[in-house]
């Protein structure tokens, strides 16, 4: 085996190198190396390899012919600031890298919130779920179902939002301070899959029959297949925006992916897991819950002000065969949550039934409609449990049930009010 050395040795032996070689390139013109070395050609071509493996040469030579044209070029906009006016939420010509001056003040300011809003799951104490889920007696049969399906479903949903949002939307969205908000997002729902892990682990649950229950739960397979179905026509890394129909199948997927797998599908779950906890069961299980459930209902609001701000900006797009589709996904969505709960509660636990919760259910997607400027399609739908609205408002500034406070906001510069 060589050492460094005798490599060295047998480099300098195959090809000397000229003493006074400097490894920058040579200022002369190239006519006149060639005058002066003319009487041996054997010594330039050396010269010359010599150079050209030098890595540190090749760096210098490369800088040297750098022509940043085809790079403007690519801009579109050349070198010119961006105005206002100029920005739009899709098919946006602007440069994407020049973040200000914001013309979605609203979108900034919630990426301002969602780093305020930081959590890590290790910071919730699981010892009483651990007790409490280990004793024979601790939680009914009902009960354990329900913590079980919760994250079984949630697990595998949020890493489907995360590979859509990263795949496909945040290319698509052209506007930087959105897409600043959506890298946010995106790592927010890294941190609700850990959770769920972390409380899947800490529980000593059965991590493949939890991580496969999308596949084999029908009333979690069902609403998964839903939600790729929906939005996975964008997934295409040649699919682009700029055409009436992909422009729709671009709001298609936002709506599928914003209003009803994040704004439907997850509410029968969250509420569940929450009155789990107001009845202090669960309480680190609940705990995470309830900071995901503030995450979400940012994402939420966000993904409906794209959503719309796309509408305003588009019109076209908003036809009346597109209002009858989108009503009807959002329907279909409901339904498959009712399903769910249906599945989850056979029997009353809780102090809920999926009769109370179909009811819930309808009330969520009339909001969906309404916050879609469409109308709504369960009349009289009413909330048979208005502490989820305390909570989904983002005004409580204590955990309900007393574990400690919530208030994980850093700098103080966060405000629910």
């Amino acid at each position: 085996m060589l050492n460094w050395d005798e490599y060295n040795d047998d480099e300098l032996a195959v090809a000397p190198a000229p003493a006074a070689l400097e490894p920058t390139i040579p200022k002369a013109p190239p006519e006149k190396v060639e005058a002066e070395q003319a009487p041996a050609p054997k010594v330039t071509t050396e010269v010359a390899s010599e150079t050209a493996n030098d890595p540190v040469s090749r760096a210098q030579q490369a800088i040297k012919d750098i022509d940043p044209t085809p790079g403007i070029e690519e801009l579109e906009m050349g070198a010119a600031r961006v105005s206002v006016d100029e920005k739009a939420m899709i098919n946006c010509r602007a440069d994407l890298n020049q973040l200000v001056p914001f013309k979605y003040d609203w979108a900034w300011q919630k990426y301002l919130d969602g780093c305020a809003n930081h959590w890590m799951p290790q910071e919730v104490n699981m010892t009483a779920d651990i007790a409490l889920w280990k004793n024979p007696e601790g939680l009914s049969d009902d009960e354990r179902q329900i913590v079980m399906r919760s994250l079984g479903y949630f697990s595998t949903a949020d890493s489907l939002v995360a590979n859509n949002l990263v795949l496909a939307v945040y290319r698509l969205i052209t506007n930087p301070e959105c897409r600043q908000y959506l890298l946010r997002q995106a790592f927010e729902e890294a941190i609700h899959t850990h959770a769920y892990q972390y409380c899947i682990e800490s529980l000593g649950m059965d991590e493949g029959e939890i991580f496969n229950m999308y596949r084999e739960v029908p009333s979690v397979a069902n609403k998964a297949a839903w939600s790729i179905a929906h939005t996975q026509g964008i997934s295409d890394p040649t699919f682009v925006t700029g055409t009436l129909e992909a422009d729709q199948e671009l709001l298609r997927n936002l709506i599928g992916f914003y209003a009803v797998t994040e704004g439907i599908f997850f509410y029968c779950g969250f509420t569940q897991i929450l009155s789990m906890g107001r009845r202090n069961k669960m309480t680190g299980v609940a705990e995470q819950f309830q900071y995901i459930l503030r995450d979400e209902s940012m994402h939420l609001n966000f993904g409906i002000d794209v959503i719309n701000q796309i509408k305003l900006e588009n019109p076209h797009l908003w036809t009346e065969e597109f209002k009858a589709e989108v009503m009807q996904m959002v329907l279909e969505g409901t339904e498959l949550e009712i399903a769910y709960a249906r599945d989850t509660m056979p029997r009353g636990v809780l102090g809920m039934n999926a009769s109370m919760m179909e009811e819930y259910l309808q009330f969520i997607a009339n909001r969906r409609l309404a916050q879609l400027g469409l109308p709504e399609q369960y009349p009289g739908a009413q909330n048979p449990f208005p502490w989820m609205s305390e909570i989904m408002d983002l005004r409580k500034e204590k955990n309900f049930f007393e574990t400690r406070v919530i208030e994980y906001q850093t700098g103080g510069a966060l405000s629910w009010d």
